[in-house]
């Protein structure tokens, strides 16, 4: 257990931010899982308004710092790749 004031404080934010983090992270995961699902399911204009939803919310994490942001690059070019394969 840290003895200083500082550590102490440090201890509270990051103890804050991985909570914060982890609920962002959570939320970016539900959005694909729910954008893999309009695509399997063959419905393209879910999955075209699941798609624009999922690259918010995965560029806004990139933006954050949450994910890497070459990480969110290749996610969202990955989604866009499958939500394009299924009109084709």
């Amino acid at each position: 257990m840290a003895h200083h004031k500082d550590a102490i404080k440090r201890i509270k934010q990051n103890e804050k931010q991985r909570t914060r983090n982890r609920h962002y992270r959570t939320k970016m995961r539900n959005q694909i899982k729910r954008l893999r699902g309009a695509v399997e399911s063959g419905n393209t204009e879910t999955a075209q308004t699941e798609l624009r939803a999922a690259v918010s919310i995965i560029q806004r994490l990139a933006s954050k710092g949450v994910i890497h942001r070459n990480q969110a690059a290749r996610r969202v070019q990955r989604l866009a790749k499958a939500v394009k394969g299924m009109s084709a």
